[in-house]
């Protein structure tokens, strides 16, 4: 139990700022327990005062307290939000989410592209950004006793943080974590560079600090003079900066002129220029330290004037000069300071995020506290980012599946996949990843994608450009054998849906391919699908591709799904012989005493029609009405196993279909299981999604639409 004196800054700002209750005094006495009895202060104390300091609410400082690494198998999130309520209950699992994700994670930061996708991983999985707060805070004191770490840890720590926390604490414009972050780490880093610099400034920084204050003080007093409404800001460029200006531009130490730096903000252009007037008429100017990125704004848009003068006791002090729009550009839009620093692309979704969040933490602790709750960043992204074994950083579109990934690593493991762990269980190649998952793809030998997994309706491809590799590869195989697995799809397809007349000679027309082995090459290629096949079918108006079997049983009755040429409240039925859906091709026929029967035009009962009773034939079409459900009778053949039924009825509950009746008949000599299915849809196009996805339940062997 850390000491009286030590527990004394905490309780005081704490009980200044919000009083002192029982949550508070909880949450303090957790944390006061997590201390190893060689200590005597907590460090998380410290973060949860750097967050009070920070202008937080006070349940983030006790999300704060709670969030210590001694604390994460202590206290589950069940007992946290129990006694502290939900809120802070969210904060701290997701302050553990984010230490689980990366602390002691293989992950490689071996490219500027995969620090940028961790960044981004690490914005998407936190739904609140006080989270990322105080996870930036627990970097700070983390850093802060690195010196009793070993040197592999100070260095892959300290490394991490440049790479990954300090850009995020820029990019939420919390300057003063970001300063810290950098410092403390290139001191862990470069230990003698950081002394020499610090040096090489030859005065302590709170000296620096008060010739800054004079030197604006000054300013500010001239441009009032010359009745120039501006706002004056001064900065000490910090160590970590220095250096890297200094590598950049291979220069010494004193042919610097930013050490000390100072940016004016005024309304307008001209006040710009009237401001530069001031600034070169009271100090003597460099003039090759002179940038007009006004008349001449950068590549990414970036406007401002840049001088360096010579100040009290030969100082030079970097002036930046723009007005209020330039400012929030350069700070906020295309031309952000940040992402011109680290060279990152425009996403403009995250900026979107990010500038929104940056907006509540520069806001009054009243607004922080009614909004940083509300805010998430993971409806910001499309992406998902997800690991390698490896530690290597994977995105994805929203969505996406194992194969997305395996084909994103590299085509050949993409061609070779047969299966995939996440988080170390194997999965459906169809599981939609989410961020943070470990994803390992299991591969075989020789290439042989599955044709199953062009199909859409199966959900095996999320990504366009998945989808075209596998295609690619099934268009670089054999001819002959293309023709072989084409005319097999199109036979299959046919069965499965009672197509028993298409003219081939028409679909050959209609897909301009030249021959039928050319034909069937591409449809084996993946270049022409059994939906396309099948749309054409249904839509060509000189074709009766559905040819059924009569069957006797009583019509439904037909409201206005359909429309009836030249007439109109005539009651319709449909013929129970054929039950169209829509998407078939119809035709009405006009009935003694029944009003008119709807038929698919391939109808049995229709194409046996005698001449006689052929004039009573009436055009019909399908209605706009989209809620409208039909009734359609599916067979489904399997070999018997436990949990069929379960699964079938799972799809169909899943896809929202409304079962009216099921019939299952088992041969145990043969031990497969013949089952026949009636079903409510809306459309053709909802049947052939209900096939596919029966299809690919394991043991079932044919799928197909009967009547």
């Amino acid at each position: 139990m850390m000491s009286t004196d030590a527990q004394n800054p905490f309780i005081a700002e704490t009980t200044a700022r919000f009083g002192w209750d029982e949550q508070l005094a909880a949450a303090f006495a957790y944390a006061a327990d997590s201390v190893p009895s060689d200590k005597s202060r907590p460090h998380c104390t410290d973060v949860a005062l750097r967050v009070l300091e920070m202008g937080n609410d006070r349940d983030a400082v006790i999300a704060a307290l709670l969030s210590a690494p001694d604390l994460r198998d202590a206290l589950d999130t069940t007992a946290i939000e129990q006694q502290f309520g939900k809120t802070i209950a969210q904060l701290t699992q997701g302050v553990n989410r984010l230490n689980s994700l990366k602390d002691g994670s293989p992950a490689r930061i071996d490219s500027p592209e995969q620090a940028e996708k961790l960044r981004r991983l690490l914005m998407a999985i936190i739904s609140d950004v006080r989270v990322m707060l105080i996870k930036l805070c627990y970097r700070v004191e983390r850093l802060r006793l690195l010196k009793h770490g070993d040197y592999e840890l100070r260095r892959r720590i300290a490394q991490e943080t440049l790479d990954i926390y300090a850009p995020l604490a820029n990019r939420l414009g919390m300057g003063l974590l970001k300063w810290e972050l950098e410092d403390l780490a290139f001191r862990a880093l470069e230990p003698l560079v950081y002394k020499r610099i610090a040096r090489l400034l030859e005065e302590k920084r709170s000296e620096r600090e008060a010739f800054i204050d004079q030197f604006t003080t000054q300013l500010k007093d001239l441009l009032q003079a010359q009745e120039i409404d501006a706002s004056v800001q001064g900065r000490v460029k910090h160590i970590v900066s220095i250096w890297r200006k200094m590598q950049r531009k291979n220069l010494e130490f004193h042919e610097l002129f930013d050490v000390r730096a100072v940016r004016i903000l005024v309304e307008s252009v001209a006040d710009c220029y009237a401001v530069l007037g001031v600034v070169h008429t009271t100090w003597q100017h460099i003039p090759k330290e002179f940038d007009d990125y006004i008349a001449n704004p950068k590549e990414n848009g970036y406007r401002s004037l840049h001088t360096a003068v010579v100040a009290a006791d030969g100082k030079i002090v970097e002036v930046q000069i723009r007005s209020y729009e330039m400012h929030e550009n350069s700070e906020l839009g295309v031309a952000s300071h940040w992402r011109y620093k680290e060279g990152a692309k425009l996403d403009k979704r995250m900026e979107s995020s990010i500038a929104q969040m940056r907006d509540l933490l520069q806001g009054t602790a009243e607004e922080v506290s009614d909004a940083m709750s509300e805010i998430s960043t993971e409806s910001s992204s499309d992406r998902v980012y997800v690991f390698t074994p490896t530690g290597q950083i994977v995105d994805i579109p929203q969505g996406g599946t194992p194969l997305d990934f395996a084909y994103s690593i590299h085509s050949e493991v993409g061609h070779r996949c047969r299966g995939a762990k996440v988080n170390g269980r194997i999965v459906n190649l169809t599981t939609v990843l989410q961020t943070g998952d470990e994803v390992e793809i299991l591969t075989t030998r020789e290439s042989r994608p599955s044709r199953d997994w062009m199909n859409k309706n199966l959900g095996f491809i999320k990504s366009a450009g998945t989808r075209s590799k596998v295609r690619n590869w099934f268009n670089h195989q054999d001819f002959e054998q293309n023709v072989l697995d084409g005319k097999s799809i199109y036979d299959r397809t046919l069965n499965k849906y009672s197509i028993h007349n298409a003219d081939l000679k028409q679909l050959l027309a209609h897909f301009k391919r030249k021959d039928s082995d050319h034909f069937f090459a591409d449809i084996g290629r993946g270049l022409i699908t059994a939906p396309q096949i099948l749309g054409y079918l249904q839509a060509a108006t000189d074709q009766d591709p559905f040819k059924k079997i009569k069957k006797e049983r009583p019509a439904p009755a037909v409201k206005d799904q359909v429309s009836i040429h030249g007439v109109g409240n005539l009651m319709t039925q449909f013929g129970r012989c054929c039950k169209p859906v829509p998407g078939d091709e119809i035709i009405g026929f006009i009935t003694i005493n029944s009003g008119i029967t709807i038929h698919k035009r391939g109808c049995s009962n229709i194409l046996a029609l005698p001449e006689a009773k052929r004039p009573r034939l009436i055009e019909v079409e399908w209605g706009q009405q989209s809620s409208s459900v039909y009734p359609v009778e599916v067979s489904m053949t399997a070999y018997q196993r436990t949990g069929l039924m379960q699964d079938i009825s799972t799809i169909l509950a899943n896809l929202k279909i409304n079962l009216l009746h099921i019939n299952a008949n088992t041969n145990q000599a043969e031990q497969m299981v013949y089952t026949r299915m009636t079903m409510e849809i809306h459309s053709v196009d909802e049947l052939v999604t209900i096939i596919d996805k029966l299809s690919q339940l394991p043991n079932v062997q044919d799928v197909r639409r009967i009547a």
